[in-house]
């Protein structure tokens, strides 16, 4: 079973193990330069933690941390985002989370962006009745170059 809860000082250390995968940061793209560096990794979580218009829960599958979903505010427009460790992807539990944050944090319209070859996050969003309204272009850490991501907004 699924569930979000507060984040709690012990999570980090689980989030920090999920952003080493190669293949994650991959799938993310926008990542920290070196997702090995535990200072940097400690002072971005910090900034998220001491925000208080950033609403962020720890996900949880059967007990156990799975990823972090949160929503900070992206020019004044709240936005979406989210971290699965790769052992849980396909099994639900991010559709699950998505569904879960989206009951508690109602402020509309929301945003999310999800690089195009993302497929399954995309999905997951559109499931939740995202709509795309637009492209950016960025460049990726975790791929070394520019890459198209779709942006999707929720009313």
């Amino acid at each position: 079973m699924t569930s979000l809860r507060a984040v709690e000082p012990s999570d980090l250390d689980e989030f920090f193990t999920h952003q080493l995968d190669p293949s994650a940061n991959h799938m993310a793209a926008f990542t920290a330069k070196n997702p090995a560096d535990r200072g940097v990794f400690n002072h971005h979580w910090q900034n998220i933690l001491n925000d208080p218009q950033i609403t962020v829960r720890t996900i949880l599958h059967d007990g156990a941390v799975v990823g972090s979903i949160l929503a900070y505010r992206n020019d004044e427009t709240p936005e979406i985002s989210y971290w699965i460790d790769k052992a849980s992807w396909g099994q639900g539990i991010t559709t699950d989370a998505v569904g879960l944050f989206l009951e508690e944090f109602t402020d509309r319209p929301i945003r999310a962006r999800a690089v195009v070859d993302n497929v399954n996050s995309i999905r997951i969003l559109e499931r939740y009745g995202f709509e795309h309204i637009g492209e950016v272009q960025g460049f990726a850490n975790a791929r070394g170059a520019v890459v198209k991501e779709l942006v999707l907004e929720l009313r």
